[in-house]
């Protein structure tokens, strides 16, 4: 399959936590296929995650939450910090970006960090052996952050939806945007669900 994958999610939005595992299981299944993380930079420190969403995530979805996350999901989430390390990321090492994002995720909901400060991220940039720049840590978007943004509007004019997480395929001229929720609870049955749709 020649072909190209886009996710547009944010690492704070407990539903772009669930689609996770199709973007994986598709990238296993087809490790030629070209991927694009492009976080959507939803969750700037204005709004929480009420409970019930996340309970309603993790009874449609193979996610867990941790009580520790669920303590505090209702205070304002902000995933700036997260949004400059993979923007910068996709840019320097996109061989592991789906890598990184799996774990900040698994901090973010499996451990309750907020993944804002930099202690946040010390297990994290031990474990990838990463240097992250300065950039990381301001509290606003990084250029390179406001780049993929542009990438997001631009992908997001062509679908005709801003709603978030959403993946599409792209195969030649042709861009098909999957219907991620039938899969949510089968991750891996999304492959074959691809494969029908590009036929």
């Amino acid at each position: 399959m020649n072909s190209e994958l886009f996710f547009i999610y944010d690492s704070h939005c407990p539903w772009s936590y669930a689609a996770t595992p199709l973007v994986r299981a598709l990238v296993n299944a087809h490790p030629e296929m070209q991927l694009h993380l492009l976080n959507v930079a939803y969750y700037d420190g204005s709004d929480g995650v009420k409970k019930a969403l996340a309970q309603s995530v993790a009874n449609q979805s193979t996610a867990t939450f941790s009580e520790g996350y669920l303590q505090g999901c209702e205070q304002p989430q902000d995933a700036t910090s997260v949004v400059n390390l993979m923007a910068w990321l996709t840019g320097k090492q996109p061989e592991i970006a789906l890598d990184v994002l799996e774990e900040i995720q698994k901090l973010h909901f499996q451990q309750g960090l907020k993944m804002v400060e930099p202690e946040d991220f010390d297990a994290l940039a031990k474990h990838f052996n990463l240097s992250m720049p300065g950039k990381v840590f301001k509290d606003k978007l990084s250029k390179d952050a406001e780049h993929q943004l542009a990438d997001v509007a631009e992908l997001q004019e062509i679908i005709q939806t801003t709603a978030f997480p959403a993946l599409l395929v792209a195969q030649d001229e042709r861009i098909v945007l999957l219907n991620h929720n039938l899969y949510l609870t089968h991750p891996d049955k999304i492959v074959e669900g691809v494969e029908m749709e590009l036929c």
